[in-house]
């Protein structure tokens, strides 16, 4: 008599649940076993290594070293290997070198292949697509197509920043990732900067984990989140909370999606503007300085210029049909202080079900660690104004989000503007999203 599998247990949210509660959702938030029976939870660095055989990937090194400053991307080592090579390297294999890991102790260095379309990595094999089911998260037909995977070492990270675009969904296949998070509102505690340039990525200057406080004094009133995803978990990232990630496992696994936000229309618009301020001022410059790695060449101005009006259009038009759709809606209720009553027919539970089934990320407690509060501050040193300084102000998201609004104006001929739409969530995949769970 043939055994039957066990049915896997019902899900503690259904999809459409899950979605509202994506929408209601202004913390990151931990699912612990919305995954449960999803293929892609087998998808550990040894099986995608079987599956990819000889199929090399992009792995990005850094040194194992302390230091207060971030290692951003543009000074890294970069190898092409296959994920057999990297496992030799990370398993200290006898006998036989791990191709082009040779060079890069283990001891010494940590790799991270980042970043790495999984519609392009397994083009060859769609059927496992279907393993990544990001529908029961509401966003129906949403799968491994929409999806990134990252495979690092111990101590692999990325440095600490927000995304333009978007809100995040990430799922721990193999080993453990902390994650170090902090609010919106915490921008001018973190420092932010554009370079390294990258479309959609805004970097902090800030080594979060171990800050200089005597460059940057204003990061003791950051709200540190702090979370460990464990193989199986799904973390929820809202939009431009920013996040600092490091791998505590000799190997782990993630997949993640970014999910499109209505008001991304407005953020390309402040993209498009950010990359032609940075090009027309650091294009004498060696790109090597100053372009992330990811980026694919320094596009001239009159390209860029192109770029910025296509997404005023956009934006624009996007912003007019989400005006007409609101006049087609029935009238809003609102209390004795103007606020909007919520109907409960529309937006479902009340609050957001906190539990076992849904953990928030709770704020660190001892977010500057002791021994580095023993710095005095810099007060009233000058110093010379580089180009990266000028950059530093001209692109602050504050005033990026200002300059959008006013061409915002001109573009529509209005001397006043509409706020922007809300941060809806849609099911459309953002692919020029680059920030790195």
């Amino acid at each position: 008599m043939t055994s039957m599998a066990a049915p896997a247990p019902p899900k503690p949210f259904g999809p459409e649940e899950t979605r509202r509660l994506l929408l209601r959702l202004q913390t990151p938030a931990v699912f612990p076993d919305m995954a449960t029976g999803w293929p892609a939870l087998l998808w550990t660095a040894e099986r995608l290594s079987r599956c990819l055989g000889d199929q090399v990937v992009q792995f990005r090194l850094g040194r194992k070293e302390e230091t207060n400053a971030p290692l951003f991307e543009t000074q890294c080592s970069y190898v092409e290997a296959t994920l057999e090579h990297f496992l030799r390297w990370t398993q200290h294999q006898t006998g036989s070198c791990p191709g082009p890991f040779c060079e890069y102790p283990r001891s010494e260095y940590w790799a991270y292949a980042d970043y790495k379309y999984i519609a392009l990595l397994l083009q060859d094999r769609p059927a496992m697509f279907q393993d990544v089911r990001w529908s029961e998260f509401g966003f129906e037909g949403r799968d491994g197509r929409e999806s990134t995977l990252w495979v690092g070492s111990e101590q692999a990270n990325t440095p600490c920043h927000l995304d333009s675009y978007g809100c995040n969904l990430v799922l721990q296949v193999e080993g453990r990732k902390r994650w170090h998070l902090f609010p919106p509102e915490d921008t001018p505690h973190l420092y932010p900067t554009r370079i390294p340039y990258e479309e959609s990525s805004v970097f902090s200057q800030v080594h979060v984990v171990h800050p200089d406080l005597r460059r940057f004094p204003l990061f003791r009133g950051c709200r540190a989140h702090e979370v460990t995803l464990q193989p199986g978990q799904v973390l929820f990232v809202p939009r431009h909370w920013w996040h600092y990630v490091e791998s505590l496992d000799p190997v782990t696994v993630s997949i993640n999606s970014w999910i499109e936000l209505e008001v991304d229309a407005v953020e390309r618009v402040g993209e498009a503007v950010t990359k032609a301020v940075v090009c027309a001022l650091k294009s004498e410059d060696d790109p090597e300085d100053w372009l992330n790695p990811t980026e694919e060449g320094v596009a001239p101005h009159r390209d860029n210029m192109l770029s910025v009006n296509l997404a005023l259009r956009a934006c624009a038009a996007t912003h007019h049909k989400v005006t007409q759709d609101r006049r087609g809606a029935r009238p809003q209720k609102r209390d004795a202080g103007g606020r909007i009553k919520e109907r409960s027919s529309d937006s479902g539970p009340p609050g957001v079900p906190f539990g076992p089934h849904l953990v928030p990320v709770c704020r660190r407690q001892d977010a500057i660690p002791p021994e580095t509060t023993r710095g005095q501050e810099v007060v009233g040193e000058e110093a010379v104004i580089t180009t990266n300084d000028l950059l530093d102000c001209l692109l602050h998201p504050d005033v990026i989000a200002r300059v959008t609004e006013l061409l915002l104006q001109r573009h529509t001929g209005s001397h006043g503007s509409s706020p922007p739409p809300p941060a809806a969530v849609t099911s459309q995949a953002n692919p020029s999203c680059t920030a790195s769970p």
